[in-house]
């Protein structure tokens, strides 16, 4: 099907623009909830950099704030781009799971970790959000 905009696009015969998918608004609760995360641990890095200016745990925060913000700004656009990138910020659930599960909190918490981690795949795994992420 070709419009007057271009060839095949994810908008509606009337003209409206496709609904965002499941997986795609659970994509961006977890991007907010890793801001939110970033955010109170903000207090250690300030800490740490006090003491020195570069450290390992700074430089880990700001490049998971910068591409958190950079991927979940291509998918809001709509880029094929922000798919990739949104399928390795959601394997960080992984490793969360893992850390969770080794340490001393409530033992529950990691089975939701990972059944949200596994909701999370499922939903952007899905062909509509393929679909829905068209834009070059």
């Amino acid at each position: 099907m070709t419009d007057a905009t271009g060839p095949t696009s994810p908008t509606a015969v009337d003209g409206r623009r496709a609904r965002m998918p499941f997986g795609i608004r659970l994509f961006l609760v977890y991007g907010a909830l890793i801001l939110v995360g970033i955010a109170l641990s903000m207090r250690t890095v300030v800490d740490q950099a006090a003491v020195m200016p570069i450290s390992p745990l700074g430089v880990v925060v700001m490049i998971l704030l910068a591409y958190t913000i950079f991927t979940m700004t291509l998918v809001i656009q709509r880029k094929q781009a922000g798919f990739g990138l949104a399928i390795v910020l959601a394997s960080l659930v992984i490793p969360a799971v893992l850390l969770l599960a080794t340490s001393p909190v409530h033992p529950a918490l990691p089975f939701f970790v990972a059944a949200f981690g596994l909701l999370l795949f499922r939903g952007l795994l899905r062909p509509e959000v393929r679909t829905y992420l068209s834009e070059a």
